[in-house]
């Protein structure tokens, strides 16, 4: 068995002093650096995504000047911007593969993204014979759901480490834990 971790989305755009601020973002990043911490060595791969949308684009209509909140955003995590880096809180060290999402097209889930190297979250995963993965990241409700059900649908069983996690309304972030559960993903606090 060989257990992943799966980082989504830890971004200063989406933590406390970001364009889709989510609260609670600055914990989670410190939180999951204090989780590589200790227990880094449990992990056979570590996979962290990032928003990377495309300058002067649209980005498939991701990106509005009039934005919805639902299915449009103001613009954020514009690839090689201070917003699209980690957030400083999380230490990236035992980050094994860098995935980046969104480029010129509306995505949320980590395995819509590629690494630099061209791999994708599914190739990384089989390539290390993954089993199971722990989810963490922002946004409950919108790229940490996407990104739990996409591992689900891979044949990955998925635990969702839920004081790892933040969202962006409470309403919709129990809806997509309930979801997740009711999918067949774990829902644990961090601490083993």
């Amino acid at each position: 068995m060989t257990r992943a971790l799966l980082i989504v989305d830890v971004q200063n755009d989406f933590t406390e002093h970001g364009a889709l601020a989510v609260a609670g973002g600055d914990d989670v990043a410190s939180g999951v650096s204090a989780l590589l911490a200790d227990h880094a060595a449990d992990y056979g791969v570590i996979v962290a995504s990032r928003d990377w949308h495309d300058p002067d684009s649209d980005n498939g209509g991701h990106i509005s000047g009039q934005p919805d909140y639902v299915d449009t955003w103001p613009a954020h995590c514009i690839a090689e911007t201070e917003g699209a880096a980690y957030d400083p809180l999380l230490d990236t060290t035992a980050i094994t593969h860098h995935v980046r999402k969104g480029q010129g097209i509306p995505a949320y889930s980590m395995f819509e993204g590629v690494t630099d190297g061209g791999e994708r979250t599914a190739e990384i995963l089989a390539a290390h014979g993954v089993t199971d993965a722990d989810v963490v990241g922002i946004a409950t409700d919108h790229c940490v759901r996407a990104s739990a059900l996409d591992a689900i649908a891979h044949g990955i069983r998925v635990r969702v480490l839920t004081d790892l996690v933040a969202g962006v309304a409470e309403e919709s972030s129990e809806a997509a834990l309930a979801e997740l559960a009711h999918a067949g993903a774990e829902l644990s606090g961090a601490g083993r």
